[in-house]
């Protein structure tokens, strides 16, 4: 499949919609300077394309694979990973004390991005070790930082979340995993968790478990969780991995996609000898665990950005080169190659525009973080307003690009060897997972758009209608915006199901209107005549004229009232 690193379209989003030069100019982000970000882009480009992007094919069609010994990723990912940590790439975003360049997380965002276009279920392993970091830097105690945050900031360690449990998914507070206090400041941990992604592999020296579990007599529900840190080795007397601490696999999913990725089912003290460090206070653990979530929320929005660069990629090669029937209304009768059929370029310029606005929009997230990062309680009201616009919306997008790609492959986009099917297939899961998009959108209408809100009516949602108003141009855009504010109104004050039955083509709705906004910056800073620039002005304009409209369109449902819904019973769904 080819792979091209997006380095212009990064430059340009980092430039003009992160306004990474803001950043640069403080003393935390100093180190951002543009010579530095360029060569940053430029050599993760260079990386992924030489080693991780060779490897999807191989990672999709072998996987990894369970062995009574432990988890084998497929021939070529173990010297690829050590390449990845010896390179610095994990490093990145890490701050200095912990071993890592202090660079914004914007600019790990952007290597993510690039490596996840390139092989996407690979690229969750490093994704998943920059939650654990987020996680201990947070809440681990100075020990645990300095025994555990130097390996997992350059990869040679990798790190989990072990949140699901059989029967707790969606429901947290239902996990039964036991820790028992030792007496001498280690837990016992024993229980079973699911759907772990790289919760085994042969990659690297350790694995550092965060594990959710419940400590004799704590409250029910999710009050009585903590979060526990769990090696897959202890560490020895000079803090290197010794001995194995008691977690099993007992088996890997079957999956749809990300066939690179080990989705694990992790049994811990099978005999009992599994031991663990508590992270934070007791009963602390869903603060920790929203550490964790907020992250992996926006690193799964970029999966979403990811598999839609590389769908449209393969998509547009494949056009470029496919030959099929003269253009309609041509005086020529030659066929032509595909892409000059207005129904593909139509098909082209949305996966395109969508893309760039998915993109545009987890980095405009992931440029609050740094924000707050300095201090900035706007961005951070910002950030968790923007958090389930990200995560929902970019992986909505990403689901939406790939399955037109296969449409733009044909038949062939229905067959394996092309490769237009895996992206589809890899893209499915990120709807679902790290909170459904149905969770994202609830917690939009329940907690976000009241978040920061005072007496003289300002907070998050006010703020980011304001900031649309006063620079958005276009009149659709200033349409939308409109509506997204009446209808935020309403639901301030519906009640709960009606809140809720709307709560998706809301989040839709201000997505959009989000990503336009952006959209309208990047295309009003683009200069020349270059290809790149007349795709980037093509783009904002079918944005405008045709996905902003489709957005507007949304209003009826985003106003309807949940009494359809209810108006059988739960039986009749079934008739």
């Amino acid at each position: 499949m080819p792979f091209t690193p997006a380095i212009p379209e990064q430059r340009l989003v980092l430039d003009t919609v992160v306004r990474i030069g803001d950043l640069a100019a403080t003393e935390r982000f100093a180190a951002a300077s543009d010579d530095v970000v360029d060569a940053v882009l430029e050599g993760a480009g260079a990386f992924a394309a030489g080693e991780w992007a060779p490897l999807a094919r191989i990672g999709d069609t072998v996987g990894a694979k369970w062995t009574p010994d432990g988890v084998v990723m497929p021939e070529g990912y173990s010297q690829a990973y050590r390449d990845y940590v010896e390179g610095g790439w994990g490093t990145i975003g890490v701050p200095e004390e912990f071993g890592g360049q202090g660079l914004p997380f914007v600019i790990q965002t952007a290597v993510l991005e690039t490596l996840g276009t390139a092989n996407m279920g690979f690229a969750l392993c490093p994704t998943l070790t920059v939650g654990a970091i987020e996680a201990l830097q947070h809440h681990g105690s100075a020990e645990q930082q300095a025994a555990y945050l130097p390996h997992l900031a350059t990869g040679a360690w990798t790190g989990t979340m072990n949140l699901t449990e059989p029967q707790a998914g969606s429901d947290v507070g239902a996990l039964r995993t036991i820790a028992t206090p030792l007496g001498d400041g280690r837990w016992s941990i024993k229980g079973t968790k699911i759907y772990i992604s790289f919760g085994d592999h042969d990659m690297a020296e350790n694995i550092v478990h965060l594990v959710l579990a419940r400590t004799p007599d704590a409250p029910a529900g999710t009050r009585g969780i903590s979060l526990f840190l769990v090696p897959k080795y202890r560490l020895d007397a000079d803090g290197r991995p010794g001995a194995a601490n008691d977690v099993r696999v007992v088996s890997i999913e079957h999956k749809m996609g990300l066939h690179a990725s080990p989705t694990c089912v992790l049994s811990f003290g099978d005999a009992d000898d599994c031991i663990g460090e508590l992270i934070g206070a007791e009963h602390g653990g869903m603060r920790a665990m929203f550490t964790m979530m907020n992250n992996a929320r926006l690193n799964v929005g970029l999966q979403g950005v990811q598999v839609a660069e590389g769908a449209t990629q393969a998509a547009v090669a494949y056009a470029l080169d496919r030959v099929q029937s003269a253009r309609t209304g041509s005086p020529s009768r030659e066929p032509v190659r595909i892409i000059e059929h207005p129904d593909v370029r139509r098909m082209l310029i949305r996966m395109k525009a969508q893309t760039q606005a998915a993109r545009a929009l987890v980095y405009y997230a992931a440029g609050q973080v740094d924000r707050a990062t300095l201090g900035d309680a706007g961005a951070k009201n910002r950030l968790e307003l923007v958090t389930p616009l990200a995560k929902a919306h970019a992986t909505d997008i990403g689901n939406e690009v790939a399955s037109i790609g296969i449409q733009v492959h044909g038949g062939m986009g229905y067959v394996e060897e092309t490769g237009a099917a895996q992206f589809f297939r890899d893209a499915r899961i990120t709807p679902i997972y790290e909170g459904t998009n149905g969770i994202q959108a609830a917690d939009l209408v329940g907690r976000k758009l009241s978040l920061g809100h005072n007496e003289e009516g300002g907070g998050a949602f006010a703020t980011l209608v304001a900031d649309i108003r006063a620079e958005a141009r276009d009149a659709r855009v200033l349409a939308l915006v409109d509506a997204c504010e009446r209808i935020g109104r309403r639901l301030a004050t519906a009640d709960a199901d009606d809140k809720l039955a709307a709560s998706y083509p809301f989040l839709t709705m201000l997505s959009v209107a989000t990503c336009a906004w952006l959209m309208e910056r990047e295309g009003a800073s683009v200069t020349g005549d270059g290809d790149f620039a007349a795709m980037k002005r093509a783009c904002v304009r079918f944005y405008l004229e045709q996905i902003v409209p489709e957005a507007l369109g949304l209003e009826a449902a985003a106003t309807a009232d949940a009494s359809v819904l209810y108006a059988v019973g739960a039986q009749a769904f079934a008739a």
